[in-house]
Order: structure tokens, then C-alpha cells, then sequence
């Protein structure tokens, strides 16, 4: 987004923003470090992830620095049974003692979705009730939310920094691994011999739910298996913040 349409800084933004400049440069084991610490003006954050085909990534190095962590999935209930395996798999290796599964509440989905057809009808509107509204349910304790988007995955996804504030969720979101090339996620991952999600074989190499999830073929964008043959890019988790607060460069 250019600078010229981002909107006045709250203060109290603005005041955070200038306490954390000093995370630009730090790397990103020590950004996490700094962020898991609790002792930012931010408190407590919470991780949120797909257990998707990166995820390993971010949730090693999370486990790593604060095993207690409190970390989300948002369980739509279309997730592929190897998402779900995977998810149980991830926590249980890395110890993740703050895993929380979250999903849409019984009287919402009798509502909006209750013969669970909604995604074949109105896709955005059933990755609302099922992803965003639970977001923001889950995020009610927390004062930001730590994600593993990344810049290469697409060319919505290159305006991503490390620090962001989103008037839309009205709160902090933080990018760890923004800057992350797919060769240093490939390193990271064989060094660490960190399991994959049993997908990426089978050409998942981006993984939403099960309905609008597709293979993707070689010269294919990563995420060219997501809604594929609609005009939907997102889910709406995540969308451009008003204000970049920390550059990942």
C-alpha cells in the first residue's frame, strides 16, 4: 500500500511502533526470542497456523524458545485427514504445550452453514464464519498474533513486514519469517530433519482445506491449487495492513 494513503497513527501505536524500530535488526530467532518474551509492550501473542506444508518452520523455532506458547489452528472442519494427523503429529514432536484448537461455535454454524455446503455456494463468505470470526474470537486475549506468510508465495504477498498493525483486526501482527526465501525454508527444514506435511509429495505444496485445495502442476504458482478456477486470491486471515510499523529488510 503506498505511504501516501496510510491513515493518521494512533498514539498509542505509534508509541509501540518506535518501541520495537530496534526489532528490524535483530534475526529472526532473536525477533521470536524478543516477541515470546512477553516483556514487549505487546504481552502475551499468540501463534497462528495452518499446520500446513511450511508450517514445521516456525513452530520448531517457536518450541524452541517458549514451548508454552500459545498456538492456534483454526479447525474449519473441511481440513484433510493428513492435515490433522500432521497437526497432532507437529504438536506431540515439538512439545507444544500451548496448542489450542478453535473452530466455529455450534449456533453459527446452524446458522450460516448448517449443511456444510456453504464453501460450494459462497466461498468467501463461508471462509468468514469459519476462519476470520474464529480469528477474532481466538485473538480476544492477546494483544498481536504471530503468522508464517511469506513474501515469495505470491505477488499479494510481497508487500509482507515483520511488524504490521491492522486496523481491520485492530491489532498487532508479526511476520517472523516474511523474508524467508523457499531455498532457506528447504535448508532450515532438512537441517532440522523437521517432518513434512505428507501433501507436498503428492503436489500440495501450498494446503487450505480439503473442498478448495487442489494439485498444482509444475510451472504452476505455489498457491495455484488454492480455489482454483474462482476469483479468490485469500481466505481474508490475513489482508494489507494500514500501517507497515518494522521493515523485514
Amino acid at each position: 500500500m503506498p505511504h501516501s494513503s496510510v491513515p493518521a497513527i494512533p498514539a498509542a501505536v505509534s508509541a509501540k511502533s518506535a518501541a520495537f524500530e530496534a526489532l528490524g535488526s535483530l534475526d529472526t530467532q532473536a525477533f521470536l526470542a524478543r516477541l515470546l518474551s512477553q516483556q514487549t509492550p505487546f504481552g502475551e501473542l499468540a501463534v497462528v497456523s495452518s499446520f500446513g506444508a511450511e508450517s514445521a518452520v516456525l513452530l520448531h523455532l517457536v518450541a524452541t524458545l517458549n514451548s508454552q506458547t500459545r498456538v492456534v489452528f483454526l479447525d474449519t472442519g473441511f481440513h484433510f485427514p493428513e492435515t490433522l494427523a500432521y497437526r497432532d503429529e507437529l504438536i506431540d514432536r515439538f512439545g507444544l504445550e500451548g496448542a489450542q484448537i478453535m473452530g466455529i461455535d455450534p449456533l453459527s454454524e446452524k446458522r450460516y452453514d448448517e449443511a456444510g455446503t456453504l464453501h460450494q455456494r459462497d466461498p468467501d463468505r463461508c471462509c468468514a464464519v469459519r476462519k476470520v470470526q474464529v480469528l477474532k474470537r481466538a485473538l480476544r486475549p492477546y494483544g498481536g498474533w504471530i503468522s508464517g506468510q511469506k513474501q515469495f508465495h505470491s505477488t499479494e504477498r510481497a508487500w509482507l513486514e515483520r511488524v504490521e498493525w491492522d486496523d481491520i483486526y485492530a491489532t498487532w501482527k508479526f511476520n517472523p519469517l516474511a523474508d524467508w526465501s523457499a531455498d532457506r525454508i528447504a535448508s532450515y527444514q532438512a537441517e532440522h530433519r523437521l517432518p513434512p506435511h505428507p501433501l507436498v509429495s503428492e503436489g500440495f505444496p501450498s494446503i487450505g482445506c480439503e473442498p478448495c485445495t487442489s494439485r498444482v502442476t509444475g510451472g504452476e504458482d505455489i498457491r495455484a491449487g488454492r480455489w482454483r478456477g474462482q476469483d479468490k486470491l485469500e481466505c481474508g486471515l490475513h489482508r494489507n495492513p494500514n500501517v507497515i510499523a518494522v521493515s523485514s529488510r
